[in-house]
C-alpha cells in the first residue's frame, strides 16, 4: 500500500505520488495534548490509480474527470488548511476532535471517530466528536459536500491523532525511564516491556507542548487496523433511536421562542402588504409579526399558534418572477437551448439520436430547514444545521451590517440534507426575523414551505447521438439544465483550484459538469456539453428565478440516465444484448469487474415473466466505480395495485448495487447504508418523485403528495457488494454514489419489462395530479386528524 505525499506543492494530475512514509505534523501549544496535521501533510495526492484501457471499440476522447475529478478539485481546495484541525487528548484519557464537517445523517462523526480510535489506539467510546462552529481561517476545509469528507480528511485526522500519539509515547518513555521503541500503545494505556502500564490521562499534561513546533508521525500499518474497516454501528444511533439527539428545534436557547413565515403562492412571490397585521397581533399566543424579504414571519409561544397565525394572515401578494413558467414551458426552453451535433456524420455511418425530459425534483430533506437567531446590535448568534458555515457566517454579516467576527454560527446535526443545507436560507430568514424584532427566534419552515418555496432539483433535457458502422465511432451528449444555484460558497472552492484541474475560465456549473462526465466506453470521439437556462442574478435565490439545488448528486443522475438507457438503445440498434455490448466496449477493467459482479448476484440472462425486465447501468464518480442491477415489475396487477392516497405503478423488486472504491472503506456498514439511500433515491426519481410547476406555483405540499417512495415501492431485496479496494492514495465518497446508477438501471430495466423506451422522468410525473392540491392560500395545510381511522 503506498503512502501519500507529504510534499506542499501543488499536484500534478499526471504524477505519479512517491511511496514515502514520512509524515510531519504539529504539536501545538496548550495545556493538554493538541495535535495536527502538517500544513498540506498527508493531504496532497496524486490521481488515483487507473485500471488498464481494455475493450473493444475506438478508444475514446480523453475527458477531463478520466484524471482529475470533482473530489480531488474539493480535496486540494482543502489541503492549505490542513494544520488548522487538531485532535485533543483529556486528562481522563478520552479524545476530543471538533469536527469542522457537518454531520446530516451520512455517519461521517462515526467515520472520523474510527479514524481517531485507530490511530491512538484508543476504544472508539473514549472519542468524542463534536461540530465545529463557523471557522473562516479553515477557508474552503469547512466545506461539507460532493462526497469529498472522508477522501479530504482520511490522511490528516490519521497524521494528528499519529502525533499525539508519538508525543504520549515520549512522555512515557520519561516516565517509565524506557525506551520508546519498547513501549507498546493500546486501549489507551501505554505499557513498557517490563509490565509498567501508565494510562494516557495521567500523561496528556507532561506530553503537552509549550510552543507550536514541527514533528515528525509514523502513522499505523493499515494491515494492523482493528477499527478502520470492520462494520460499526454508528457512535450516534442509541441517542437518534431513543429521541435524545438534539437538533437545532431541540435547542433550547433563552427567549427563542417558536417562529414560522406565511409565504407566497407563486415561487418568489413578493410582499405587497399585509391587510390584518393587528388582528393576528392580538391571537392567542403571538408574540410579533413583521414584513421580512419572503414573506410575512409570525412569532409565538408554540409552533401550533404560529400556524394558526400564518395562516390568518390576509396579505396582498406581488408576482414572483418565474409567474408565466410551467412544466411544460420550461421543458419548450430547454429543448430549444439545446445546439446542434457538432460531430458531424459521414456518408459510411448510420446515426442515432435520442433526447430525455426529467422534472423538478423536491430537495428536501427530513429533517426540517429551521435555525434559532440572537441577533444584538453589536453581535448576533446563529444555530443550524449548515453545511458551509463560513459562507453563512459571512452573508449574515453583511445582511445585518456587521463585521464578520461578530457574528457566530453554531453548526448543529441535520436530520438529512441531499444538498439543501448547502443553503442557509432558514439561518438568513432567522436573523433578519431576530433584528427587525429585537429578540430572539426560533425558525421552522413547514414542510409545504420547503416543498413549494424550497430548493428543487432542475429540470433538465438530455440529448444524445452516436455514429456507427460496426463500432461505434463517435457520441456527444449535452444536457440543457435549468441553472443550478451554486451561490452557497461550493463553486469558490472549486474555483480556487481550476487552474490545478485545468479548468481556468470556466464558470462553476461547467467546472462540476466537466469533472463529473468522464467516459466509460470506447466509443471513439466522445463530447460532453452542458447549457444552462433561466440564469437570473440570484442574490441567493431570494429574488431570484427558481430555487434550484444539487439534490444529491447535481447532474449527474440526469447525464448517466441519458447514457445509460442510449446505451441499451445502441445495443439493441446493432443486435447486442446490453451486458454484452457494455462488455464489449466497457474501457478499463475497474468497469468490467463491477459490471460482471453485478450481472453474476443480479442473476443477468434468467428469464422473466412478461412485464418483468432487468436492467443493468455503470458509473463513475466520487473515486468509486459503480454497476447496477435492478429488476422492475410492470405487469398489470403490479402497476395497478390499490394503495391507500399513493402512486404505486412499476415496482422495483430487486436490486444490486457494486462499488469498487478507492483505497479503502472506513465503516464498510455506514457504506451500506449510504449505498442503499442512493439506491432509493436514484429509482424514486426513476418512478415516482418530482413536483409538478404550473403558473410558477408548485402543486406538491408535503410528503404526502411528493411520492418519493413509500413503503410499498421498495424493493424485496437489495443487495449491497463492496469490492476490494483498488490501490489508489484517495478513499472514495459514499454519501451520493449510488443515485445516478441506480436511476439509470430502473430505466433500463423499464424498457426491458415494458418494451417501451421511457423519455419523461419520472415515469409516473402524471397529468392530471395523482391527488388532490392543497390550496396555496392560507399556505399551511391542516394537520390531519383521521388518524384513527387507520389503526388496527
Amino acid at each position: 500500500m503506498r503512502s501519500p505525499r507529504t510534499d506542499t506543492t501543488a499536484p500534478d494530475p499526471g504524477a505519479t505520488a512517491p511511496t514515502r512514509r514520512r509524515f510531519l505534523g504539529y504539536l501545538l501549544a496548550a495545556p493538554t495534548l493538541v495535535a495536527a496535521a502538517e500544513l498540506g501533510g498527508a493531504s496532497v495526492f496524486g490521481p488515483s490509480a487507473h485500471a488498464a484501457e481494455t475493450g473493444a471499440g475506438l478508444p475514446p476522447t480523453p475527458q477531463v474527470a478520466d484524471h482529475v475529478d470533482l473530489t480531488d478539485g474539493l480535496v486540494y481546495a482543502a489541503r492549505p488548511t490542513a494544520n488548522l484541525i487538531a485532535v485533543q487528548l483529556n486528562e481522563d484519557g478520552s479524545a476530543s476532535f471538533a469536527l469542522h464537517r457537518t454531520e446530516v445523517g451520512q455517519g461521517l462523526t462515526t467515520a472520523i471517530a474510527m479514524l481517531i480510535a485507530e490511530e491512538l489506539e484508543l476504544p472508539l467510546e473514549k472519542v468524542h466528536i463534536t461540530l465545529a462552529d463557523a471557522r473562516p481561517e479553515l477557508v474552503f476545509n469547512q466545506l461539507t459536500g460532493g462526497s469529498a469528507s472522508i477522501s479530504a480528511l482520511y490522511w490528516p485526522v490519521r497524521t494528528a491523532a499519529a502525533v499525539a500519539k508519538g508525543r504520549l509515547l515520549e512522555a512515557a518513555s520519561h516516565v517509565l525511564g524506557e525506551q520508546t521503541d519498547l513501549l507498546t500503545a493500546k486501549l489507551g494505556t501505554i505499557t513498557s516491556a517490563a509490565g509498567n502500564a501508565i494510562p494516557y490521562g495521567d500523561l496528556v499534561r507532561k506530553a503537552a507542548s509549550d510552543r507550536t513546533r514541527e514533528v515528525e508521525a509514523t502513522l499505523k500499518p493499515e494491515s494492523e487496523f482493528t477499527i478502520v474497516g470492520k462494520p460499526t454501528r454508528r457512535i450516534d444511533a442509541l441517542e437518534a433511536v431513543t429521541g435524545r439527539k438534539k437538533f437545532t428545534t431541540d435547542l433550547q436557547v433563552p427567549d427563542a421562542l417558536p417562529t414560522m413565515v406565511c409565504r407566497p403562492p407563486t415561487i418568489n412571490g413578493t410582499v405587497r402588504g399585509a391587510n390584518n397585521l393587528d388582528q393576528v397581533r392580538q391571537m392567542p399566543g403571538v408574540t410579533d409579526v413583521v414584513e421580512i424579504t419572503s414573506g410575512v414571519a409570525v412569532r409565538a409561544k408554540t409552533f401550533g399558534q404560529c400556524i394558526d397565525a400564518v395562516n390568518a394572515l390576509d396579505v396582498a401578494w406581488g408576482p414572483g418572477p418565474v409567474d408565466d413558467e410551467s412544466d411544460a414551458t420550461v421543458e419548450e426552453k430547454l429543448k430549444a437551448a439545446t445546439p446542434p451535433a457538432v460531430i458531424p456524420p459521414t456518408p459510411a455511418t448510420k446515426t442515432l439520436e435520442r433526447q430525455y425530459t426529467f422534472s423538478f425534483v423536491n430537495g428536501s430533506a427530513l429533517g426540517v430547514n429551521s435555525a434559532i437567531a440572537d441577533v444584538r446590535s453589536d453581535r448576533a448568534e446563529i444555530w443550524s444545521t449548515v453545511k458551509i458555515p463560513i459562507v453563512a457566517q459571512a452573508a449574515i454579516a453583511s445582511e445585518l451590517g456587521l463585521a464578520q467576527q461578530q457574528v457566530t454560527v453554531h453548526v448543529v446535526p441535520g436530520g438529512g440534507s441531499f444538498g439543501r443545507c448547502l443553503f442557509h436560507d432558514a439561518a438568513s430568514e432567522a436573523a433578519e426575523v431576530s433584528k427587525k424584532i429585537g429578540k430572539p427566534v426560533k425558525l421552522m419552515w413547514h414542510r409545504a414551505d420547503d416543498c413549494r418555496q424550497g430548493r428543487v432539483h432542475p429540470m433538465s433535457v438530455g440529448t444524445i447521438r452516436a455514429s456507427f458502422t460496426d463500432d461505434v465511432i463517435s457520441l456527444e451528449q449535452h444536457l440543457a439544465n435549468v441553472r443550478t444555484d451554486f451561490s452557497h460558497g461550493f463553486g469558490e472552492a472549486l474555483t480556487s483550484t481550476a487552474t490545478r484541474l485545468p479548468l481556468a475560465g470556466y464558470s462553476v456549473s461547467e467546472v462540476i459538469f466537466t469533472l463529473t462526465t468522464p467516459s466509460l466506453y470506447n466509443f471513439g470521439v466522445t463530447k460532453t456539453l452542458l447549457t444552462e437556462t433561466h440564469q437570473s442574478p440570484s442574490n441567493n435565490q431570494k429574488r431570484g428565478g427558481f430555487n434550484t439545488g444539487s439534490t444529491r448528486n447535481v447532474y449527474s443522475p440526469d447525464v448517466a440516465t441519458t447514457r445509460e438507457l442510449f446505451v441499451d438503445e445502441l445495443a439493441e440498434t446493432m443486435g447486442m444484448d446490453p451486458y454484452s455490448f457494455r462488455r464489449k466496449y466497457v474501457k478499463n477493467e475497474n468497469l468490467l469487474k463491477v459490471l460482471d459482479k453485478a450481472a453474476e448476484v443480479g442473476g443477468w440472462g434468467q428469464p422473466t415473466p412478461d412485464g418483468v425486465g432487468h436492467g443493468i447501468a455503470l458509473h463513475h464518480e466520487y473515486k468509486n466505480t459503480m454497476a447496477c442491477f435492478v429488476e422492475i415489475d410492470c405487469r398489470p396487477e403490479t402497476v395497478n395495485r390499490p394503495v391507500r392516497n399513493g402512486v404505486t405503478g412499476p415496482r422495483v423488486t430487486r436490486g444490486v448495487l457494486v462499488t469498487l472504491p478507492g483505497h479503502i472503506v472506513v465503516n464498510p456498514l455506514g457504506l451500506e447504508a449510504m449505498m442503499q439511500g442512493g439506491f432509493i433515491d436514484g429509482f424514486a426519481q426513476a418512478l415516482t418523485a418530482s413536483v409538478h410547476l404550473d403558473k410558477g406555483a408548485i402543486a406538491e405540499a408535503s410528503w404526502d403528495n411528493f411520492f418519493y417512495c413509500r413503503q410499498w415501492n421498495l424493493p424485496f431485496e437489495f443487495t449491497p457488494v463492496i469490492l476490494p479496494a483498488e490501490e489508489s492514495e484517495m478513499p472514495s465518497g459514499g454519501g451520493e454514489m449510488g443515485v445516478a446508477p441506480a436511476f439509470a438501471a430502473t430505466a433500463c430495466a423499464y424498457r426491458a419489462a415494458t418494451g417501451t423506451t421511457p423519455t419523461h422522468f419520472p415515469i409516473n410525473h402524471k397529468e392530471p395530479l395523482a391527488f388532490e392540491p392543497y390550496p396555496h392560500v392560507p399556505p399551511l395545510p391542516p394537520s390531519p386528524t383521521n388518524g384513527l381511522d387507520y389503526t388496527y
